[in-house]
């Protein structure tokens, strides 16, 4: 089955999981959390050092590993279990993502080969967060190649080195480099939920930019799949974590003189959400493994996104209930993936979106 990882997947996740247990404990990520300090540098480096995760999706040619989706997917898992707080979803997958797919021959060679070697951080600007056919509604480019509009959500801009955005311009949605230090730009940091995630808003004036290549409508489709099977890879990750520790938690808990976890009911509660986390997991790895043979995605990338969301949130509910009164408590760190799951749940498309994308995805194969 094409779903499963390889011998060597395997391993690679191993190393990978290894060292986000040591450079993202929970206790880093409550002090990231509590202090509002900016993301570690040299864990970022080593990152793309020791393992190379910056550019593990990324051709061979612009400094990559050349591997694909199941790879990147299994770095974002890891990441997800781990709640790693530095800016890899936005500037890795987001940002590399969009000049990958939408840049010039010139913009790759230029800034691919950055991104792979954490030399440096990017961001990219969407108007939408939630659906593809929004994006390019609210930035608009002129012929000049001035850009207008506004930005709500610009995930981890406060941590980037370039910015790029997509927006609508002559020729239709096109990718934009902002350049260094434009005036007419106004970038703010913003709280949320996740407060793992940081988050801007930008404000966009008569901003010049460079156009670095124009998002056709197949490609802006398979960019929006690659995103979500890259999110629902994070977000079955952190449902594997919470699981696990509620799991532990309900064997260490005595009630009634035993285990709380030798009731019935709640073997029975956690039966059915490991069912429903291994039914997502087999429904993401397929994604991946869809995107990585070039195969078309979007039903099964809607699929997974919809189906990690479910199953995050359904286990982190449970990991909040089953640990009683300390689950709803600051000093317990359930709620950093609780929040986490939230805000992931509306990233990028809610689980209805996702269904009706699915479906009609599948209207017009039909």
């Amino acid at each position: 089955m094409s779903a499963m990882l390889s011998a060597e997947q395997l391993q690679f996740k191993e190393a990978v999981g290894r060292f986000f247990d040591e450079v993202s404990p929970a206790s880093t990520v409550r002090a990231f959390v509590e202090a509002e300090a900016p993301f570690a540098r040299d864990v970022w480096q080593r990152a793309s050092t020791e393992l190379g995760l910056m550019g593990v999706h990324l051709p061979e040619e612009f400094g990559g590993a050349g591997f694909g989706a199941r790879e990147l997917g299994i770095v974002c898992e890891e990441m997800g279990r781990t709640l790693y707080t530095g800016p890899y979803f936005g500037s890795s997958v987001m940002a590399s993502y969009a000049v990958l797919f939408f840049g010039s021959e010139d913009a790759k060679a230029r800034h691919l080969p950055a991104f792979a070697s954490g030399e440096s951080v990017g961001v990219l600007a969407l108007d939408s967060l939630d659906k593809e056919t929004r994006i390019g509604g609210l930035l608009k480019g002129d012929e000049m190649h001035r850009l207008h509009g506004r930005v709500p959500v610009l995930v981890g801009g406060a941590d980037a080195d370039v910015v790029f955005a997509l927006a609508d311009g002559p020729g239709g949605v096109g990718l934009y480099r902002l350049l260094t230090k434009p005036s007419g730009l106004a970038m703010v940091s913003r709280s949320g939920l996740d407060a793992t995630r940081r988050l801007s808003t930008l404000e966009l004036s008569n901003t010049p930019a460079e156009r670095l290549g124009i998002a056709q409508p197949a490609q802006m489709t398979k960019f929006f799949d690659h995103l979500c099977v890259a999110l629902a890879h994070e977000q079955i990750g952190g449902a594997q974590a919470l699981f696990d520790s509620t799991v532990a938690y309900t064997k260490s808990r005595y009630q009634f003189g035993r285990p709380i976890g030798s009731f019935q009911a709640l073997k029975h509660r956690c039966a059915d959400l490991l069912l429903e986390l291994e039914l997502a997991k087999s429904v993401v790895y397929e994604a991946a493994a869809c995107l990585d043979r070039g195969e078309p995605a979007s039903e099964l990338a809607s699929m997974a996104k919809a189906m990690g969301s479910e199953s995050y949130m359904n286990v982190a509910r449970a990991a909040i209930q089953l640990r009683g009164g300390i689950g709803f408590t600051w000093e317990d760190n359930t709620h950093l993936w609780f929040k986490r799951a939230k805000s992931s749940e509306v990233f990028m498309g809610t689980p209805s979106y996702h269904r009706d994308r699915m479906l009609d995805h599948v209207r017009e194969a039909s």
